[in-house]
């Protein structure tokens, strides 16, 4: 299987997106087996809970990628399971796995290797466009699924989001624009995550981050995602009331991901910010 080298600006995410509807038209006919396989899973963890914390700390969501569409190979001869556990050791409190082949060279036996190898809870880390996806992502022992604002009607955030708690699962519901905010909220997200990274250019901005988190109420769980590699960037995250961050890149190129991850973890969270622009949301289900 090739790998793209370069995607041109502005044309990345909707590539991914016609790539997973053609997974999608094959994936939707197991459906059926897919259920009985999520129903003898192992019983889920609960990434909202590990990421609340007690300890008024910024939680660190540890990401195992290869590769990215807009960085190209980072470590393609990663060892998901070496990594995974060395991320734990160093107080990682969840993991994200790119279960994404054509373009982060992922795969869900990566997810199913590494579930195996840890106690804390794991995201399936790929672009779900159907609920057939939210299914195959319990049945491989997921603990949560991303989905993508930009990328999913009103109808199927909710839906989408029902599903994965149905299951067990939590849903990380992604943003990257002040617009797409109210959307988030209204679709009873209860984890929401504020990807600096514009998937439509894969540039990135922390200040994205730092500007909406007062936008979010207190009572959401905020991860700020993408382009964060110092602990100096957590702790302007941790001033501003951000509940949790997602690493990937800085970590996986790390000579020493264990000590890059104690590195990124324990800062404190000390932002009172959080919810001093409201925006109304109708209430979760």
């Amino acid at each position: 299987m090739t790998h793209p080298q370069s995607i041109p600006s502005g044309d990345i995410l909707s590539r991914i997106v016609e790539t997973k509807r053609q997974e999608v038209k094959a994936l939707e006919p197991t459906q059926p087996q897919l259920e009985v396989a999520a129903a003898q899973a192992p019983d889920p963890r609960d990434l909202k809970e590990a990421l609340a914390g007690e300890d008024a700390t910024v939680a660190l969501i540890a990401e195992v990628k290869r590769r990215s569409p807009g960085a190209g190979a980072i470590h393609v001869g990663l060892d998901p399971v070496r990594q995974a556990v060395a991320y734990e050791a160093g107080g990682a409190s969840a993991l994200s796995v790119l279960t994404d082949r054509e373009y982060f060279q992922g795969s869900l036996d990566d997810l199913r290797r590494v579930r195996q190898a840890v106690q804390i809870p794991i995201l399936r880390k790929d672009f779900v466009i159907h609920p057939s996806q939210v299914w195959e992502a319990r049945a491989a022992g997921a603990d949560a699924v991303l989905l993508i604002v930009r990328i999913l009607s009103d109808e199927e955030l909710r839906s989408f989001r029902l599903l994965a708690e149905e299951l067990g699962m939590s849903a990380l519901v992604e943003i990257h624009g002040e617009d797409e905010v109210p959307r988030a909220l209204a679709s009873g997200a209860r984890i929401l995550g504020v990807n600096n990274r514009d998937l439509k250019s894969f540039r990135t901005d922390l200040q994205v981050s730092l500007s909406l988190a007062g936008r979010i109420p207190p009572d959401v769980i905020l991860v700020s995602e993408s382009g964060i590699s110092t602990r100096e960037e957590v702790e302007s995250l941790g001033r501003v009331g951000v509940d949790g961050i997602l690493v990937g890149e800085a970590l996986v190129r790390s000579t020493n991901p264990q000590e890059g991850a104690r590195r990124l973890s324990g800062v404190p969270r000390t932002g009172d910010a959080r919810g001093s622009t409201k925006v109304k949301a109708d209430p979760a289900p």
